[in-house]
């Protein structure tokens, strides 16, 4: 195979070690990289893999929080948000401008360093991100925020890592920022494919699921993995239909996975072990103590059991394994078989278990019915235009900003000149002064446009024709801008209709490129209609601007 690098994102848990072993064994890369959250399982993972895969495989192993800055990627959780400096900079990088963020990333720079072909992400991200207890973060916020209504001392620096933690804690701008950031890492890395092992956060179980994390069945907290879960392969579904992007699948277990190890261990919880102490008889009253001090009980020796061990799933006894697999019930699969399928797909068999093509057959895409309609809809617009003498273009309530600009000034080429062929056959100078003149001899178009947000930049450059409010630049919060030459450059490209000859020169590059057809040369027959071609010469201002939004914006479907 041509793939050399491949990176195992969680693979020192139970099914990344085992999709890493299987993915040495079978394709036998030159290099494979695994990771650990904990130092500790990484170092364990990376040795024992060493032992079980052949000697010309390089085993490499990094271990860190993905899903923050590098200079966190070592600390706990806990640590940064109890930190006033450092849960600001979490905050920054969750909330603040992506391309900072991008650069900070551990993820990314972890991409960038190592350019996998391909990434096997092993991590469980729902439970990653939905574990955090946006519930009980809720909850503090909002008696400190009653409080301080009360008029009630509030500890400022309390407050404020209240309401920071709460902000930071949300789950759908945490999962959205990292879809980002490993969207841009993938791409810029040449990555050829990237194999999600997801989760549907319940086992293959409904809302019935006798298995919970608290009292309420289910808890809010499972349903948030749920929605989590979900919410991520509907990201990845996107990455999947967008262009310059490594293949994307997504491998769903709908099942406990299992099993790591059985033994008589030391039962823990939350970290600690569980002491075992002598029973004491207490006579019900009024009151019931649910917790008393330990000291005042007989401890005998730490507890321990016969338990099986499935890894990230957590610890059972005999008990607990037999019901919770049982038919029925959540049962079970292995991380063998897991690790079996991402290989057969990394290899490039289809094995009928990938969501992200399950779900590709299953949305209802465009439809012949709807394309018959679409030209009854512009035919009734084009009569309604006539009648009323109006300009049916732009609202500029569609974005992105450069739509509304580019629909405006194709409309000022088809009316002054109708076809593509008449407007390359005149000067840039010359479409200018038409666009100019047209404008001026139709005030009701010029007041149209301006009165939408869209200022139009005169051919001189030095004048900007305008109404009330503009749409662009839209900056947050300010009525009143700086503005120098590049400042005008940049606006005017983003969202000003532009009659300056350069812009209009632009525009004739394009109504080349539209002409020429695909490799240049005109092609006779249904070649000639090639998707990223204009289909007639007649300048139709959607299906022009459709063109350079594909073209020179990267905004068109591949599905």
């Amino acid at each position: 195979m041509a793939d050399r690098t491949f990176l195992v994102l969680g693979g020192a848990g139970m099914v990344g070690f085992e999709v890493a072993h299987r993915l040495a064994v079978s394709l036998k890369p030159e290099r494979l990289v695994i990771t650990s959250l904990p130092r500790e399982g990484l170092e364990q993972a990376t040795a024992r893999l060493r032992r079980l895969v052949p000697p010309e495989v390089e085993i490499a192993g990094e271990w860190g929080d993905l899903f923050v800055r590098e200079e966190f990627s070592h600390l706990e959780r806990r640590q940064l948000l109890e930190d006033p400096a450092s849960r600001r900079a979490v905050f920054d990088d969750l909330l603040g401008p992506l391309d900072a963020a991008y650069e900070r990333s551990r993820l990314a720079r972890l991409i960038a360093a190592h350019r996998p072909d391909v990434v096997v992400d092993a991590i469980n991200t729902a439970t990653a991100i939905s574990y955090q207890d946006v519930y009980t973060a809720a909850i503090l916020a909002e008696r400190d925020l009653e409080a301080l209504v009360a008029g009630a001392e509030v500890p400022a620096e309390r407050l404020a890592r209240h309401v920071e933690t709460l902000i930071v804690s949300l789950s759908m701008s945490q999962l959205v920022r990292h879809v980002l950031i490993l969207d841009r890492a993938l791409s810029e890395a040449g990555t050829r494919l990237y194999v999600k092992v997801g989760t549907t956060g319940t086992g293959g179980l409904g809302l019935n699921i006798p298995y919970t994390h608290s009292e309420d069945r289910p808890s809010a907290k499972l349903l948030t993995k749920t929605a989590v879960a979900f919410a991520h392969t509907g990201l990845l579904f996107l990455m999947a239909r967008s262009p310059g992007r490594p293949v994307i699948k997504e491998v769903k277990p709908a099942a406990l996975i299992g099993y790591a190890d059985v033994g008589h261990r030391a039962v823990q919880e939350h970290g600690r072990p569980v002491l075992r102490y002598e029973a004491q008889a207490e006579t019900l009253g009024d009151r019931l103590h649910l917790r008393r001090d330990p000291g005042g009980f007989l401890r005998q020796d730490e507890l321990c059991l016969p338990v099986v061990d499935t890894g990230e799933n957590g610890v059972f006894t005999k008990g607990e394994f037999e019901a919770i697999t049982a038919m029925g019930q959540m049962e079970f699969v292995t991380p063998e078989e897991i690790a079996a399928l991402c290989v057969q797909e990394i290899a490039g068999r289809n094995t009928g278990r990938d969501v992200i093509g399950a779900l590709d057959g299953a949305v209802l895409g465009p439809s012949y019915r709807a394309g018959v309609l679409r030209a009854r809809v512009l035919e009734q617009l084009r009569a309604l235009e006539e009648h009323t003498a109006t300009h049916s273009v732009a609202l500029g309530q569609l974005g992105p900003p450069e739509l509304s600009k580019l629909l405006w000034e194709a409309q000022l080429l088809s009316s002054a000149f109708g076809t593509r062929r008449a407007a390359l056959e005149a000067t840039a100078e010359a479409l200018s002064a038409a666009a100019t003149a047209l404008l001026d001899r139709d005030p009701g178009l010029q007041d149209t446009i301006t009165s939408l947000g869209l200022p139009i930049l005169q051919a001189d450059g030095a004048v900007l024709r305008r109404g009330p409010f503009l749409r662009i630049p839209e900056v947050a919060g300010e009525v009143e801008v700086p503005m120098g030459p590049e400042d005008r450059d940049r606006w005017a490209d983003k969202g000003w209709v532009d009659l300056r000859p350069a812009n209009f020169a632009r525009w004739q590059g394009r109504l080349r490129a539209m002409a020429a057809g695909r490799g240049g040369e005109e092609q006779p027959g249904s070649a000639g209609a090639a998707p990223e071609t204009s289909l007639s010469d007649r300048i139709e201002i959607g299906t022009v601007v459709a063109w350079v939004l594909a073209n020179e914006l990267g905004g068109y479907r591949i599905k």
